[in-house]
């Protein structure tokens, strides 16, 4: 508390609403967290079971440098697209009001977080304090729990690709590397292995 900058932010680290959550993705130009920026947000409130695709956050934001065309080509977002964009710190002010205290839930979310906390930490002194969820590690330790008893755990056969989990759990999925998209998707996940006993 003593470290947080500004204390119209403190709302962060209130207890979480029970049962809500809220899947984020970030879009970005690479995948360097020191260098690269992010270019879209897209984020959705869970509530229980039930995914509000009605409450939630859509983000373009203008990138302070040229897009690579490597980057163009994976997420189909070139300048001219995020020329009417809002600034990062627009973008992180809104987001950070959109998911509250409310615990995060991603795939690969490590890096988003990361991503994310270079400007969180420099506006507010810490980094985003909600507990964080990795569906890729709820679904390996789900999928490890239906393995025979001989299989080790760090078993490297287990394919813990997004599409892969998607089909494996039998959810639907649409484009990836859409940031709105990829929320969504991360929460499809997430519910199903609630309801399966995972989270």
């Amino acid at each position: 508390m003593r470290k947080l900058r500004d204390p119209a932010f403190r709302f962060l680290l209130d207890a979480p609403p029970p049962g809500e959550w809220v899947a984020l993705d970030c879009e970005t130009t690479g995948l360097n967290v020191r260098t690269d920026e992010i270019v879209s947000i897209g984020a959705v409130r869970i509530v229980g079971n039930r995914i509000l695709t009605s409450e939630r956050m859509e983000l373009l934001i203008r990138p302070q440098g040229e897009m690579r065309p490597e980057s163009i080509c994976v997420h189909r977002l070139r300048n001219r697209d995020l020329d009417s964009g809002v600034s990062i710190e627009q973008a992180i002010h809104a987001l950070l009001h959109f998911i509250g205290s409310r615990p995060l839930v991603g795939y690969y979310l490590e890096f988003d977080v990361a991503m994310l906390n270079r400007v969180v930490v420099s506006m507010l002194g810490i980094g985003l304090p909600q507990p964080k969820i990795e569906v890729s590690a709820l679904y390996y330790d789900y999928r490890f729990q239906q393995l025979p008893p001989y299989r080790q755990q760090g078993d490297p056969d287990l394919d813990l690709r997004f599409a892969t989990v998607m089909k494996e759990l039998d959810l639907p999925t649409w484009d990836a590397h859409d940031a709105l998209n990829d929320a969504v998707m991360a929460a499809l996940a997430f519910v199903k292995l609630r309801q399966l006993g995972a989270a």
